[in-house]
């Protein structure tokens, strides 16, 4: 058993106080919150990604062929595969649905810009990195539908 030093259990006052407090209030930010803002942001990032794409096929097919030129695969299935990841990925994570297999899609699509495409740009693939490992790593959170679906399929029934 651990004893508490005196320091630690004595009331603060001032600014140590008003720090201490602070961190005690965000330390019962529930988790869930913040793997649904997670999943807001990112699945709003490759939504209008997959927007711009489908807004203008033509443009779309002309940039996979001149400005992202990934190697060994065509244009056009690149550009389709692309495009169905941001959008499928977009709407899974949105819902919160399949989380981790659409984080892992996205996380791969991310891969892929960051070395083949614009290598300079990892502080924006960090950005949107960082979200779709923690709902890879620790789900999508209770306002989900995979929490929901958990709940009425529970393993091992």
């Amino acid at each position: 058993m651990t004893m508490m030093s005196p320091s630690s259990t004595r009331h603060r006052s001032g600014i140590a106080g008003f720090y201490v407090s602070a961190l005690e209030r965000l330390n019962s930010v529930p988790l869930s919150l913040v793997q649904l803002v997670s999943r807001l942001a990112v699945a709003q990032v490759f939504w209008q990604s997959s927007q711009s794409k489908l807004a203008s096929w033509p443009a779309t097919i002309q940039l996979f062929t001149l400005e992202y030129q990934l190697p060994v695969i065509d244009p056009g299935v690149a550009a389709v595969l692309a495009t169905t990841a941001e959008v499928s990925g977009s709407v899974l994570i949105f819902l919160g649905l399949f989380s981790r297999p659409a984080a892992l899609m996205l996380l791969g699509v991310i891969l892929t810009i960051q070395l083949l495409v614009y290598p300079q740009n990892w502080p924006d693939h960090l950005l949107w990195t960082a979200p779709l490992l923690l709902i890879l790593a620790r789900g999508a959170g209770t306002v989900s539908l995979d929490y929901l679906a958990a709940r009425l399929f529970p393993r091992g029934r």
